[in-house]
């Protein structure tokens, strides 16, 4: 229960930071995602963003032209390999991005400071068990 609770929750933050922002749900979303990627090092390429988000190549396109001419996103090409190209947000979504969660991450530290670190030491390894065993689950299932 508790878990289902976050995860309504914190896709109702998404859909939130995306009304502060003007964007329509499905661009911040994908705003989210592109974001998600790019803070754990790994940005994302268009055909990964169309996987997660759940749209047509075209529709991630145009979605991506939208963000792209709003000033929230840039494509940049791999040094490595100049055929790939990954989606990064800009600096003016980090400060977007930060005006809207501060508050929250304010009041998120207090709330955590009446408990002892080894415990959420705990629970951050059960989160990450939880993530991991729902990642797998989701790799297992037929591409839709």
């Amino acid at each position: 229960m508790g878990l289902r609770d976050h995860g309504t929750l914190f896709g109702e933050l998404g859909r939130q930071l995306g009304i502060a922002a003007g964007l329509h749900h499905t661009d911040a979303r994908a705003l989210v995602e592109i974001l998600g990627a790019q803070d754990n090092g790994a940005p994302l390429t268009q055909s990964e963003l169309s996987h997660r988000i759940g749209l047509t190549t075209g529709a991630t396109s145009s979605l991506l032209n939208r963000l792209e001419a709003a000033g929230h996103i840039e494509r940049v090409r791999n040094h490595a390999d100049r055929r790939v190209v990954t989606l990064h947000a800009t600096e003016g979504v980090d400060a977007m991005v930060d005006r809207f969660f501060d508050p929250l991450i304010d009041r998120m530290g207090a709330m955590m400071d009446g408990y002892p670190p080894e415990l959420l030491d705990e629970f951050a390894r059960f989160l990450g068990d939880v993530s991991r065993t729902m990642k797998g689950y989701l790799e297992e299932l037929p591409a839709r």
